[in-house]
């Protein structure tokens, strides 16, 4: 079996702050280190059979179903709905048809994933800290100043974010991990809520919740001001998963959210060790590697959502008794 090197920015356990990248040798096998494997089976219920078996199924049921063009059927792909269901087939399908079904609904920011046509991701709105929290997990950064709410659109702010997602999810560390976010509120104004329709902005909040296979672990939340509370308690209400909602928290002030967010990760002006454009300027080279590979995206296609279940039929699939339903019981000799 050939070895490959995997580059992980900023190791767990690195003492030294001017160390960025760090090479490990590992078996071929999804690339994954031994101890992040560990926390797949204690967390995801991840075993190679599991694993192998659910692939296997994943890929027959995407042949069949003619509801599905051209879908990517590669581990990486595919492993990202499995882990975020834990293996259960019926809501990893599931959750792959809403992705399909995302993707074809707000087409203007989910195809064309060109992080070099995206003024937000240039000017420093979203990025990723190169360090990794004490978990292992990556940290997203939004900076909402940098938004100027009468150049750009909605569109613009989607791109921006669904470019940065799926560039994660490529990662199969990030997969099992967990991802953690930071967002400075500071300027956020009445014109921001011009970017979307109330209809709209309710549905990308709860279909992406549904639809976008990412493990949300924390969202800190800085400098929101009080006035846009009603905002919030929008947001909230359009989140089905309690779990999620309990993740998010509202920081009072800088020292308040140094406190619970490792001050490595975030950015020097926010207490943290590096600028924040060194940060944006590693997080694009980030992008440039993945570029290609979110293009490719584009073939894929829902041709119809009649496979999309509800949750007014869904309790006449279960997903835990029926037979395809998982694989977590199912001994193999």
């Amino acid at each position: 079996m050939s070895t490959t090197h995997l580059i992980i920015s900023n190791p767990w356990k690195d003492n030294q702050n001017n160390v960025l990248e760090r090479k490990f040798k590992c078996e071929e096998k999804n690339d994954i280190l031994d101890h992040i494997l560990k926390i797949a089976v204690n967390e995801l219920r991840e075993d190679d059979n599991t694993r192998k078996q659910c692939l296997q199924h994943l890929r027959e049921w995407i042949k069949k179903n003619q509801d599905i063009e051209n879908c990517l059927t590669d581990d990486k792909f595919l492993l990202r709905f499995l882990r975020i269901k834990k293996y259960s087939i019926p809501m990893a399908e599931q959750t792959l048809l809403k992705y399909l079904n995302f993707r074809k609904r707000f087409k203007e920011f989910m195809y064309g994933l060109d992080y070099l046509k995206s003024t937000l991701i240039e000017n420093g709105y979203i990025f990723v800290s190169p360090y990794r929290d004490s978990n292992g997990r990556r940290v997203i950064f939004y900076n909402v100043k940098k938004i100027n709410p009468h150049k750009v659109t909605g569109v613009d702010v989607g791109l921006a974010h669904a470019i940065t997602y799926e560039t994660l999810l490529a990662d199969e560390e990030n997969q099992i991990l967990g991802i953690n976010h930071v967002a400075d509120i500071e300027g956020l104004s009445p014109p921001f809520l011009t970017l979307w329709s109330v209809t709209d902005f309710a549905t990308i909040v709860r279909w992406g919740e549904q639809s976008i296979p990412m493990r949300h672990k924390e969202i800190h939340v800085i400098n929101f001001p009080s006035s846009f509370k009603y905002v919030y308690d929008f947001i909230l209400s359009n989140i089905r998963n309690q779990k999620l909602k309990e993740r998010i928290t509202l920081h009072s002030s800088l020292s308040d959210l140094q406190n619970n967010v490792n001050k490595r990760c975030l950015p020097l002006e926010f207490g943290g060790v590096m600028p924040m454009k060194d940060m944006i300027d590693l997080w694009k080279k980030e992008l440039a590697a993945k570029r290609d590979l979110l293009l490719s995206y584009d073939s894929m296609h829902l041709l119809s959502d009649r496979g999309i279940l509800c949750r007014r039929n869904k309790s006449s699939q279960d997903d835990t008794g029926s037979l395809p339903g998982s694989f977590r019981k199912l001994e193999v000799d």
